[in-house]
């Protein structure tokens, strides 16, 4: 264990010195664990705290009020997001930062009445309320659940189109809250934040990093069809083998697997130009008082963190400014409370089941309930299911229903088996960081796309929910069970995991203090954000001229070029 102290190095080793003057250590404390620096960071280990030197603590204190910490501020993200952040920024403010959290007064899983929370909440009073929040996240999650199984492409798409503009509403109603407040802005600014963390999904973030002249760090998983991230952080994403996000493909495509890909990244670029760049393009040129666009802004991220390693990514080309963290939230396993420590231990040798559908799943139909609840009722495991609904009539005496459950405790518990699961990143990596082979019922967002990463390294087999059936779940859950490959490849994938040179916690530690140490990381940010959007494609390059400038040498040329983007493409 280690506490850093974020202070002013010479201040605290003039304390420290006057501490040790006269001591037999001094010698070693001011060559070995002090030496000079000038990052304004010390790193002072629990042992050299402990018994054996108690006035470092005094010393502690005093360097601790004396000196100057980072100062991070978060732009609200929601939902299995905050989750994940809230991890990293629990993480800083151990490190000795100091973390403000813009957080809207009406939200899902932010506690910012919270008095024991170690951030600062700044409430952002947003117009709509929470029964609304609710009330259209319920209305998304339904229908991706239980209704879109019925509908064409187009009624999809409409509805897409139609959730993007109510999410964007929503999403501009918190940005008025701070932009048109300069009250709050000139309050932001006299705080002298070092660095701003947001995640591109949440738009918004990359627009107050703007006004407050701050450099900005993305938390991140996704975009649909890889937009975020292709368009603006420019990242290279060659359709022929890597697959856009949600589709659910893998690196291994047929022709035409390659081509519907092609037409995904097509149609995901068309559809984030028009629904998405163009609600916010006038509105960022609007507030910072010149022309400027949504993607120019988000590319001036300086370090994307991604929620995903090689554990789980298809190879694929990445640019030095995104770095893996994927997995930062997963730690040890932790005893269970005594009544559920029972239930696990009572059965016996066959172990038991884990079966989560998220945060966001409240509830299921009674039918679909019943399905589920049947299907476990069939197994010699033990299964432990969090569900807040309706208790299906079908349950079995092996299942327990509970509204919420440890589950990393539970995953990295000896007598687990099988993991079920909606395909949530979190919960993926739990599983990965454990070893425990997973039944994906994907639903919507990235779950698609988490379960077939999984099912193609041969860690879990996937099931469609729209279509399940008692004796889907049960020969799925038998198979992931009893076929010791699941097991063997789940098992692989976790010695990957932990066989790192840093841990992914403090790997996304490090790239926010590297920020706020350089004030930025341009260095890293590719020379793609300052090309205009031919450049970077072959037609952009001159043609050589010809020995004999004949049309038929031009249109020989041309055809090379062409051929040349074709072959890359499909």
């Amino acid at each position: 264990m280690s506490i850093v102290l974020c202070s002013d190095m010479p201040s605290c080793q003039a304390w420290i010195s006057l501490l040790l003057a006269g001591s037999k250590v001094f010698a070693h404390w001011s060559s070995e664990l002090l030496p000079a620096r000038s990052d304004r960071s010390c790193t002072l280990t629990a042992e050299m705290m402990g018994p054996r030197f108690p006035w470092l603590l005094w010393a502690y204190a005093c360097c601790w009020s004396a000196g100057f910490c980072g100062k991070v501020v978060v732009w609200p993200t929601d939902a299995s997001h905050w989750i994940n952040v809230k991890v990293l920024l629990e993480e800083l403010v151990l490190r000795g930062h100091e973390v403000t959290v813009l957080v809207p007064s009406s939200n899902l899983l932010i506690d910012y009445q919270d008095t024991s929370s170690p951030f600062t909440f700044e409430v952002l009073q947003v117009p709509f309320t929470q029964k609304t929040l609710h009330a259209i996240m319920d209305d998304f999650l339904n229908f991706w659940m239980n209704e879109v199984s019925n509908l064409s492409l187009w009624k999809i798409m409409w509805r897409m189109k139609e959730d993007l503009e109510v999410f964007t509403n929503m999403s501009k109603q918190t940005c008025d809250t701070l932009v048109m407040n300069p009250q709050l802005i000139a309050k932001l600014q006299q705080a002298k934040f070092d660095v701003l963390v947001a995640d591109p999904l949440s738009v918004g973030g990359e627009l107050v990093a703007e006004i407050l002249a701050i450099p900005f760090v993305y938390s991140f998983r996704f975009s649909d069809g890889n937009v975020v991230e292709k368009l603006c952080g420019g990242l290279p994403s060659p359709p022929s083998y890597v697959p856009a996000s949600t589709r659910g493909l893998t690196d291994q495509m047929s022709f035409v697997e390659r081509l519907q890909n092609f037409l995904f990244y097509f149609y995901t670029d068309l559809f984030f130009l028009k629904f998405w760049r163009d609600e916010w393009d006038g509105y960022y040129s609007n507030v910072l008082g010149r022309p400027t666009t949504l993607c120019e802004t988000m590319g001036k991220a300086e370090i994307w963190l991604i929620r995903t390693y090689w554990d789980f990514e298809f190879p694929r080309p990445f640019l030095p400014n995104f770095e893996f963290v994927g997995g930062l939230h997963c730690q040890p396993a932790k005893p269970l409370p005594k009544e559920m420590e029972e239930f696990v231990q009572s059965s016996g040798k066959h172990g038991i089941v884990v079966f989560s559908l998220g945060s966001m799943v409240y509830n299921l139909t009674d039918e679909k309930s019943n399905v589920i609840a049947r299907a476990l009722s069939q197994l010699p495991q033990k299964v432990l299911w969090r569900y807040k609904g309706r208790k299906p009539e079908t349950l079995g005496s092996n299942t327990r229903l509970y509204d919420w459950i440890p589950q990393n405790d539970l995953l990295g518990h000896p007598m687990t088996k099988a993991f079920i699961t909606h395909g949530g990143t979190n919960g993926i990596y739990e599983a990965i960081y454990h070893g425990i082979p997973m039944v994906g019922i994907p639903m919507f967002a990235d779950q698609h796309d988490n379960i077939a990463h999984m099912r193609a390294k041969g860690a879990a087999v996937e099931l469609d929910f729209s279509t399940l059936k008692t004796q889907d779940l049960v020969d799925a859950l038998n198979t992931v069970i009893n076929n010791s490959t699941y097991k063997e490849n789940a098992l692989r994938l976790s010695k990957i995991h932990h066989d790192q040179p840093v841990k992914p916690l403090d790997r996304a530690v490090f790239w926010i203090e590297f920020v706020m140490r350089h004030k930025g990381a341009k260095h890293l940010r590719p020379a793609a954000h300052h090309l205009t959007w031919t450049v970077p494609f072959p037609f952009s390059v001159p043609l050589p001229r010809p020995a004999s400038p004949t049309a038929d040498n031009c249109l020989c040329a041309a055809k090379k070029v062409v051929y040349s983007h074709v072959i890359v493409v499909l």
